[in-house]
């Protein structure tokens, strides 16, 4: 915990207080709405960010929720407000600060705590604002619950049980830190070395989320392919010991996707999705940000998923505007993605990370050719998800339903990791059932769900 020493509380008392919150958008644990409108003993807990922070905020919250502390909405004006943060670019730095003096706003007697990663990285900067009372590292997370403890606001314990709160789908952290250091990355500084769950920790965690209602998990990690003793014994373990309905794996590199390890997707609970950050498809970009494989090695491996795993999803990340990218190597780029025929494409425009190699490379471009490329990219993402699923209308699929967004509309997502909404009266919230995509409206993809006689246990169809 990083200590500022003295400081006037905001009754005037002089205190020693320690201070501390992250990137993409926001990510609350929580649906809104949750709690009775009082405030005594209740909790926000927000995230930005990648799905390990989404994880790491899920098990703090499901702690919180265990003790007896009430969850809501970070809009609710909560006793003690938790931001997970992200500093991946300057723009997650931004939103982290935005968050923080909004909550303050929100609550100006609140409890607000920042973690994670941009604390770790900067904790003065974050311990400057005065709206933050408490900065946390990401070695530091886990004394979030005793810090609450301190504050002394607390609702019955039986007034919730985890189940009652928590979403449909459960974020399962299996190990953490990176050691291949990109040169535009600040991950294996603010995350360290990697470094794995036990097996049988992981394997249990799971089990539990099955316990408490979830129907689907995600391991998740910041390098999930470097899992020891290996991915493929975990995951083989998880689905043999657990009756979790779905299980989907995060981001992996092309080196992961071995022979062993698409074997699993025999399995129908295997979720035919893989997230594949491909961050360049120039050959000489990708050596300059230090990437592990070359372009001919990545389409080879997505190639090999998509021979192994029928009907498979694969999304991407893509970075334009590199120190020194051209615009041949900007076209090499957009051909490559263009020709993958992903099914998603998140596109970021790169921003120099102090500490990092890439920060003092010659060659910037400037934010007016980033943009333009960024946008031609963006153009090619959207028109690349829609020929994807346009592939599906009419084919029966199963969606695990997550919420109503409106009277009588659900959304959810397919075992590929498609969104769509569909009409029912029925309650539809955590449940599996086939749908078939019957076409666009809006701009979304709509499905019928069937009804709760076809409801099913989460196997493909």
């Amino acid at each position: 915990m990083f200590d500022y020493g003295e400081k006037v509380n905001r009754q005037g008392a002089a205190e020693s207080s320690p201070r501390s919150r992250t990137e993409g958008v926001g990510y609350p644990v929580f649906e809104s709405g949750i709690g009775d409108g009082r405030m005594n003993g209740a909790v926000a807990v927000e995230t930005l960010g990648c799905r390990l922070n989404q994880a790491e905020s899920e098990a703090m919250a499901t702690a919180l929720v265990q003790e007896g502390y009430r969850l809501v909405s970070p809009s609710d004006g909560a006793d003690v407000y938790i931001l997970n943060t992200c500093t991946v670019t300057h723009v997650a730095d931004r939103k982290c600060r935005h968050l923080l003096r909004l909550a303050r706003r929100r609550n100006p007697q609140a409890l607000v705590i920042a973690v994670g990663c941009y604390p770790h990285r900067a904790p003065e900067e974050l311990g400057a604002m005065d709206e933050v009372d408490i900065v946390l590292g990401n070695e530091e997370k886990d004394a979030v619950l005793d810090i609450v403890r301190g504050r002394g606001a607390s609702g019955p314990v039986s007034a919730m049980g985890p189940s009652a709160v928590l979403r449909t789908r459960s974020m399962v952290k299996v190990q953490e830190g990176c050691s291949q250091f990109c040169s535009y990355c600040i991950v294996p500084f603010v995350r360290g070395r990697e470094r794995s769950r036990p097996v049988d920790e992981v394997v249990s965690e799971v089990g539990d989320r099955v316990s408490a209602g979830y129907r689907e998990a995600t391991l998740t990690g910041t390098e999930i392919g470097a899992y020891q003793p290996s991915l493929v014994t975990l995951v083989h373990r998880i689905l043999a010991e657990t009756r979790i309905a779905r299980l989907r794996l995060s981001s992996l590199r092309p080196g992961d996707l071995t022979p062993q390890l698409l074997s699993l997707w025999d399995d129908d609970r295997l979720c035919p999705h893989v997230h594949l950050p491909l961050q360049s498809g120039s050959d000489d970009v990708l050596r300059r940000m230090g990437r592990p494989y070359s372009v001919a090695e990545y389409q080879r491996a997505v190639s090999a998923v998509r021979e192994a795993v029928a009907d498979v999803a694969i999304t991407t990340d893509v970075v334009v505007g590199f120190p020194g990218e051209t615009d041949e190597e900007f076209e090499e780029s957009y051909r490559f993605c263009r020709m993958m025929g992903f099914a998603g494409i998140h596109v970021f425009s790169y921003s120099d990370r102090p500490g990092t190699s890439a920060a003092t490379m010659p060659g910037k471009v400037s934010p007016q050719v980033k943009g333009a490329r960024s946008g031609r990219m963006l153009e090619l993402a959207g028109e690349s998800a829609r020929r994807f699923r346009q592939q599906f209308i009419g084919r029966s699929m199963t969606v695990l339903w997550e919420r109503e967004i409106e009277e009588g509309v659900w959304t959810g997502l397919t075992e590929n990791y498609i969104r769509v909404l569909g009409r029912s009266h029925e309650p539809l919230r955590n449940a599996l059932t086939p749908a078939a995509p019957s076409g666009w409206r809006n701009g979304h993809l709509w499905a019928t769900p069937e009804p709760s006689s076809a409801r099913v246990r989460g196997a493909r169809r």
